[in-house]
């Protein structure tokens, strides 16, 4: 469990820029000071003053490798150059680099001043990024730290590149308005922070006699009104995503932030936070608000699931190697199986288009291949490749994958349906019993803890055994034909008289070109073309535009196979191409479809898909 209290460290002046903890109590802690004279070139002058270090040999300094809500490796140190120590009278200590990511500083103990240049020019919920308009700050990404002051006290100033603008951060205040503390560098680091212009946004909650201040500190190009509406509907979700857990988190600073960026200098991101989410797009706001919400959803209801109901491979968090865990299908799928359902059911979307958005996670749990090839646990192990790793050689993931965060929420689609229809429960019910057995005491739980949970709240431990085993740790997938239509929502064919030959084709000079991935079972795959092939003849007559493919597909009565040729990096080839019928799917309501809806699809429609009360 994790608990912090507030830490509150005497600040005094000492000469221009430069501020020092007063000398209390001589105890370990790390002082942080940032400034940005080049921010134009996005660069940060960093110091890191390390006091009372523990006497016994070198002082290692490390550069983090991974950050919270990541479980791939980042490799930040590739950004840190001009490295510099100095004792506490400002002599100069030998520094070597021992590895890409660790630094030795030479010294005996006591105080040792570390200075270091960081260049940092992507802002999003994973990197950093400096420029005239933003100081954006990913601490992991930021600031080098050492292994033996992990659990000292740290305190940052921050030398702001404009007096106007703001700081945003879940860090605690001080009297100081430009320095923050954390109790220890695992709160440190997972406390994202954004120096810029903003806007802010505040409402409370009360529970009993505890006031509950929520805030969004958000920078975009748009007009006031856009960001009040915005604001306003975020709220809704928070107050929606509140009714399934009955009760919020213990916030260790007593409020939760909502750190924004909605402009044309970040990148599409979004990362939780224990009492904070950091959110990016360039995605600007629109009139009325109703733009980019879902990852303002994701993300916050990712402090209870995740943040609190956390999986025990995850604890301790490592920053410095992959954090893996059989869990992501939950952790992000079921996370992600809420977020829309949270913007319908805070009135935000129509039953229509909630229904329709259902269609794209079933499609690519029931089509793609990657689900003969891992289980939905296994997806959540092979994160350390997915999650925004950076790798050269191509990887055969159109075929082998299906993201967690996709598989996930299916499952989560399909098992709130069938406890509901046949268990009289519901994965609202699964969450809240979570959050009381482990999340509120920060237990931290494993698979065998969910699938307990799971046959505690449908009163069976055969039906929650036999979704670990066939959905969760096999291959089947659920019924969602049968399930959907217990709450009268029809999933049939999209395109019921449509051919195709599976995978991307484009114009070429010289022919058709496949490009990028082709699927297994489809046309494409069978007749053993690949990306990049490219398609010369159909039948004998020379083609350069797939629109000649789609012409005859159009009028395709799956009367013979087409023979094509086809150069393949060089070798050329003859094969025959047999066209399928086309497998995708959506969901229609059934009144939308002209069936019939029995007062008990209505009803359980009614119970699943809740709103707000608009009063609220």
């Amino acid at each position: 469990m994790r608990m912090f209290s507030s830490l509150f460290i005497v600040w005094t002046l000492a000469g221009p820029g430069t501020l020092l903890a007063a000398d209390t109590d001589a105890a370990p802690e790390t002082l942080y000071e940032v400034s940005f004279d080049a921010i134009a070139h996005h660069e940060a002058h960093i110091t890191a003053t390390f006091r009372d270090v523990p006497r016994g040999g070198n002082l290692r300094i490390t550069m983090s490798r991974s950050s919270p809500g990541r479980y791939a490796l980042h490799e930040f140190a590739k950004n840190v150059y001009n490295v510099r120590a100095t004792d506490s009278d400002g002599r100069p200590l030998v520094v070597e680099r021992t590895d890409p990511f660790n630094w030795e500083v030479a010294t005996r103990g006591g105080e040792v001043t570390l200075t270091y240049t960081l260049f940092a020019d992507r802002a999003d919920g994973t990197y950093s990024g400096f420029d005239r308009t933003q100081a954006h700050m990913n601490m992991p990404a930021t600031f080098m730290w050492a292994p033996d002051m992990w659990d000292a006290p740290v305190s940052v100033r921050f030398h702001r590149p404009d007096p106007s603008w703001d700081i945003a951060t879940q860090l605690f205040e001080t009297d100081h308005p430009d320095v923050f503390t954390a109790p220890d560098m695992d709160y440190f680091m997972d406390s994202p922070t954004v120096i810029a212009p903003m806007s802010w946004y505040e409402w409370e909650i009360s529970e009993g006699d505890r006031i509950i201040p929520y805030r969004i500190a958000l920078r975009h190009e748009g007009t006031d009104e856009e960001g009040e509406a915005f604001a306003r509907n975020v709220e809704r979700i928070v107050r929606t995503q509140y009714q399934v857990y009955g009760d919020m988190p213990q916030y260790d600073n007593g409020q939760y932030t909502f750190i924004v960026g909605y402009t044309p200098f970040v990148y599409g991101d979004g990362m939780e936070h224990r009492n904070s989410t950091m959110v990016t797009s360039r995605n600007p706001l629109s009139a009325d608000g109703l733009s980019n919400l879902g990852t303002m959803s994701h993300e916050f209801f990712h402090q209870w699931n995740v943040e609190r109901i956390r999986p025990r491979d995850l604890e301790p968090f490592s920053y410095t190697s992959t954090n893996q865990t059989d869990l992501l299908w939950f952790s992000e799928g079921f996370t992600s199986y809420y977020t829309d359902l949270s913007i319908h059911r805070a009135g935000l979307s129509e039953e229509v288009d909630y229904a329709s958005g259902l269609a794209s996670r079933i499609n690519a749990v029931l089509d793609r291949p990657g689900r003969m090839h891992r289980s939905a646990s296994d997806m959540s192990r092979w994160a350390a490749f997915s999650d925004q790793g950076s790798f050269r050689d191509p990887m055969n993931t159109a075929n082998t994958f299906i993201s967690y965060y996709t598989w996930g929420s299916a499952l989560g689609l399909g098992l709130d349906l069938a406890l509901r229809s046949e268990h009289s429960t519901s994965v609202d019910a699964l969450m809240r019993h979570l959050w009381e057995t482990y999340g509120r005491m920060e237990r931290p739980i494993t698979s065998a803890d969910l699938e307990t949970a799971l046959a505690h709240v449908s009163g069976s431990e055969v039906f929650a055994r036999e979704f670990f085993q066939r959905y969760v740790n096999g291959n089947d997938a659920m019924d969602y034909e049968e399930l959907l239509s217990r709450a009268g929502l029809l999933l049939r064919p999209a395109f019921p008289d449509g051919w195709t030959v599976g995978g991307r084709l484009a114009e070429a000079s010289d022919g058709i070109e496949v490009r990028g991935p082709v699927l297994e079972g489809t046309p494409l795959y069978a007749a053993g073309l690949s990306s990049g092939d490219m398609i010369t003849e159909i039948d004998g007559r020379s083609v350069t535009h797939p629109a000649y493919l789609d012409a005859l597909l159009d009028t395709w009565e799956g009367e013979h196979a087409l023979q094509l040729r086809v150069r393949s990096r060089g070798a050329q080839f003859t094969t025959l191409l047999a066209p399928a019928k086309r497998t995708d799917r959506e969901v229609v309501l059934y009144e939308d479809a002209g069936l019939d809806v029995t007062s008990g699809m209505l009803s359980l429609r009614a119970a699943w898909l809740w709103q707000l009360d608009t009063e609220h």
